[in-house]
């Protein structure tokens, strides 16, 4: 390491400071400050010479962290993102999004506070931007064999990013009018500028790179043409079938799934919109769920004016810090404040919903009660019931898996247990040449999975049209349980 003692002489982990609330929610950008290089370098320094670098393993993608925290703390910046490239075709993604299981893993974190390893990435990624260094990387030769990739989340441009390196006329089907699956409408600006999707397609098109959008695979193409077009198929269009609600009084105008609102807003901040069809402004909002889609709605309505927020979850409250039943290297459940928490709403724990309630066709609250884990199951506290005025409701409570109508039905693919797409370990599924990456394939997961079963799938398709492959594979079809 550059400075094998800096995890001694700086034990304090510090973070870019995030805009004043005020500030931020009279926009939509970013909602973090720049962070000072030579501070950069400094959180680099901590990362310690530990022998087992836990962090790897913690990472899905592999990702050579301390190589590169090494060579941020030594300014060596070019060699930093050749190295965060080799193992991660999207920095600038994850360093954002990612929940950063690498940090949880981390061996300073045992006693103290982990190294800032998502920043540190981040900061890479940009840098390289800046100065011009994310370059079209293409292929030494054509195989002249055709790949089809339905979907353009991170899943999908991941393997469409390999397969199209490998030589291979990759083409990336989206029903959207845009790229970018989620990333592009499910994720707010103010976590992600859409900017970072745009700049990264720029790359993947000068690498040859095929992108159709407005195309709905199984309605505009058929299933049987799209295996007739093309020698290979990546199916990548995640697990966008919403959880529900199905109690009473669901019927009613103003109770909509998150991927429902978020999307509006987004085209807003596109330019698409004057202004958004369902909106919280001036309105008395309730979310149902407490997970990063249900802050995404938060911060969202914070910004469009909503006159309050109520936000709830049905699992009680976490610990303040890492649960016993969570110890290190696992990913840690504790309580966690997101910028969206910070800007308001009330958080409310082990909170069932019972019904809603309204007027003339119209949500007007919701009858709710607090419940308690008894022997596995959630029994409802008696004497707890109370009622909540609200004019929208937002669902935010996951996804259950892929779309079963259309394609999947008409490819004549197999299900697991669990209604995802069925692969084996060689991520093919029982139809021949069609394989799944992504959420489709494991159920609702991380972005870092996604990416990382996107690069194992392109492996897995080269070595199926061409006998061998030079992709790397970093995880196996079941490296983590599915969810």
């Amino acid at each position: 390491m550059g400075d094998p003692s800096g995890f001694l002489k700086h034990t304090s982990r510090e973070l870019p400071v995030r805009r004043p609330v005020p500030l931020r929610l009279l926009d939509w950008k970013e909602v973090y400050e720049e962070f000072p290089n030579e501070t950069l370098k400094t959180q680099a320094s901590r990362c310690m010479d530990c022998g087992i670098p836990f962090c790897h393993n913690g990472c899905p993608l592999g990702n050579l962290i301390p190589e590169w925290n090494d060579l941020v703390f030594k300014d060596h910046w070019h060699d930093a993102i050749e190295r965060l490239h080799a193992t991660n075709n999207f920095p600038e993604f994850t360093g954002r999004l990612c929940p950063a299981p690498c940090e949880a893993s981390c061996v300073l974190g045992i006693n103290q506070d982990p190294v800032t390893i998502k920043q540190v990435e981040v900061e890479i990624i940009d840098k390289a931007f800046d100065e011009g260094w994310v370059k079209p990387v293409r292929a030494a030769h054509a195989t002249n064999k055709r790949v089809a990739v339905v979907g353009s989340g991170p899943a999908g441009l991941a393997a469409a990013q390999q397969l199209t390196r490998a030589g291979h006329a990759v083409t990336v089907f989206e029903r959207a009018d845009r790229i970018g699956g989620l990333l592009r409408y499910g994720i707010p600006e103010f976590k992600m500028e859409k900017r970072h999707i745009d700049r990264r397609l720029e790359q993947m098109e000068a690498e040859g790179t095929v992108f159709k959008t407005n195309v709905n695979v199984g309605v505009d193409i058929t299933a049987d043409e799209l295996r007739e077009q093309f020698d290979a198929v990546v199916l990548a269009g995640g697990a966008t079938a919403a959880r529900d609600l199905p109690i009473p009084g669901r019927e009613l105008d103003g109770i909509h799934q998150a991927m429902e609102f978020l999307p509006i807003a987004n085209r807003v901040q596109l330019g698409d919109l004057d202004a958004p069809t369902i909106t919280a402004e001036g309105k008395k909002v309730v979310i149902i769920g407490g997970g990063d889609t249900g802050a995404d709605c938060l911060g969202t309505s914070h910004r469009q004016g909503a006159a309050s927020v109520h936000q709830f979850e049905i699992m009680p409250r976490p610990p303040e810090t890492r649960a016993e039943q969570t110890p290190w290297p696992t990913y840690p459940l504790m309580f966690r404040v997101a910028s969206a928490h910070e800007e308001g709403g009330e958080r409310l724990f082990s909170v069932n919903t019972e019904n809603f309630v309204g007027e003339n066709g119209k949500v007007t609250g919701l009858k709710a009660h607090e419940v308690e884990m008894k022997s596995g199951r959630f029994e409802k506290v008696e004497g707890s019931d109370f009622e909540l005025e609200a004019d929208l409701v937002l669902l935010a409570m996951g996804f259950v898996g892929p779309e079963k109508p259309g394609l999947l039905t008409d490819l004549g693919v197999d299900l697991n247990e669990r209604g995802n797409v069925a692969r084996t370990s060689k991520w093919n599924t029982n139809v021949d040449g069609v394989f799944v990456a992504g959420d489709m394939g494991r159920g609702q997961s991380l972005i870092v999975w996604a990416i990382a079963e996107g690069r194992s799938a392109a492996a897995a398709v080269d070595t199926y049209l061409e006998g061998v492959t030079a992709l790397p594979s970093p995880i196996h079809p079941t490296a983590a349980p599915q969810r």
